[in-house]
């Protein structure tokens, strides 16, 4: 029994990963229905993110589940690096992003809002025409910018649409997607300058850097409460071109915290007294205030705590068919569509139940017709470039990346990262 203790106190977040056996896919599955359920406040109803009062104001559902995501994804976009080469990284992270946005933007602008014109206006007349119409929406947003979300003008008397006064997003989840794609770009000059793998104490620095500055905006709130950055961390500017500098700090925390954690997975305890004290921080941070000081590193702790400890049954969930980047890019749309059809007047488990079912069927299509087989795409390129000359490292490399048991599944690196 005292052999397993300090067996049990002895073991590294490297020594409980496996790349096959993990939860990272059942807790990502978590938490895109984490921002679906927290968006049918707002969506459904007009009210703030659900949580947002448990939380004392300081994040809710939603804004803990995109925490969760940038944390995750800066561990596995890691692992995927340090196992690429620079133009196999770039290959990847744009089949893994791009396909299923485009088919997205194109769903959206050519099928489901001219159903909503159609409802709302009774004709099409003056909706391909609009200024902001779908052909703008598409092309204006195909690099992930954003910078349309209404289309002709629609969605104005939605609960939603209601809280602006005007024309409402319908698609308001894609946001995030641009700071995904700088903080891929983050490890990508990393990984071409070697500091990835050979000077990873640069890793350090940024997340201590990072951390200061949440910790400087946190002192200066006037309460525990206080949701910071008052003012945007990164300077006096509230914006830095198309990025927030409040999101690009936090998000951009959570995603150090990630890489990080993967460089240094060989530091890290992973032990049941650390989790949960972990916890008890955490509770107390979100309920009497100071989770932005203490509790987004205990918060990190426990999402990768759950992924390495959590049954290995749990691996399954996403394993082969992995609908979580399907749930979350369609789930606004749904969302908004339900609301404009009268689904809030049932109560909000009722619309939660109906955005979640109506995300999965957007999701499943999303992922058979569009993200996997794009994904095969990356995984072929892997296996070319691995030559009949590879030596035995590098095959057991590949190997574990790409199972070859079955060339239609994909290891949780590949479908994640």
């Amino acid at each position: 029994m005292q052999a397993w203790l300090e067996e049990q106190r002895s073991q590294t977040l490297r020594d409980r990963y496996s790349a096959q056996h993990n939860a990272f896919g059942v807790l990502r599955l978590m938490m895109a229905c984490g921002v679906v359920i927290a968006h049918a406040g707002p969506i459904g109803f007009g009210e703030a993110n659900l949580g947002t009062t448990f939380f004392a104001g300081q994040s809710d559902i939603g804004t803990m589940s995109l925490y969760g995501f940038f944390l995750i994804s800066g561990f596995l976009i890691t692992d995927s690096a340090l196992r690429s080469s620079l133009p196999q990284y770039i290959r990847a992270r744009l089949l893994r992003v791009f396909p299923g946005l485009w088919v997205c933007l194109v769903v959206t602008a050519f099928a489901i809002a001219p159903l909503v014109a159609l409802y709302e206006n009774g004709s099409l007349d003056g909706f391909w025409g609009h200024p902001e119409g779908p052909f703008e929406y598409v092309t204006t947003n195909l690099f992930a910018s954003m910078e349309q979300l209404p289309i002709s003008g629609l969605l104005a008397d939605t609960p939603y649409g209601q809280i602006f006064g005007g024309p409402s997003a319908f698609d308001g989840s894609l946001w995030t997607l641009r700071y995904d794609l700088a903080f891929y770009g983050l490890i990508g000059i990393l990984l071409m300058t070697s500091v990835l793998r050979r000077s990873p104490r640069v890793i350090l620095l940024l997340t201590g850097v990072c951390y200061a500055l949440v910790l400087r905006d946190f002192v200066t709130g006037p309460t525990l409460t206080s949701r910071p950055p008052q003012h945007g961390a990164i300077g006096p500017f509230p914006m830095i071109g198309a990025f927030a500098a409040d999101w690009t700090l936090m998000l951009g925390f959570l995603f150090l915290l990630g890489v990080a954690a993967r460089l240094y997975a060989h530091r890290i305890p992973i032990n049941g007294t650390l989790a949960g004290l972990a916890a008890v921080v955490l509770v107390i941070s979100l309920w009497r205030g100071g989770f932005f000081a203490v509790g987004l590193p205990t918060f990190a702790y426990l999402v990768l705590f759950a992924a390495v400890t959590l049954p290995k049954k749990l691996s399954r969930v996403s394993r082969r068919h992995d609908y979580t980047y399907g749930i979350y890019i369609y789930g606004f749309p749904v969302q908004q569509v339900i609301a404009l059809l009268g689904g809030a007047q049932f109560g909000m488990t009722v619309y939660i139940l109906l955005s979640l079912l109506g995300s999965l069927l957007f999701a499943v299509p999303s992922w058979h017709l569009v993200e996997r087989p794009a994904l095969r795409l990356k995984t072929e390129s892997v296996r070319a470039g691995s030559g009949a000359a590879a030596d035995t490292d590098q095959v057991e490399q590949l190997a574990e990346t790409v199972p070859t048991a079955d060339p239609g599944r994909l290891s949780p690196t590949e479908r994640h990262g």
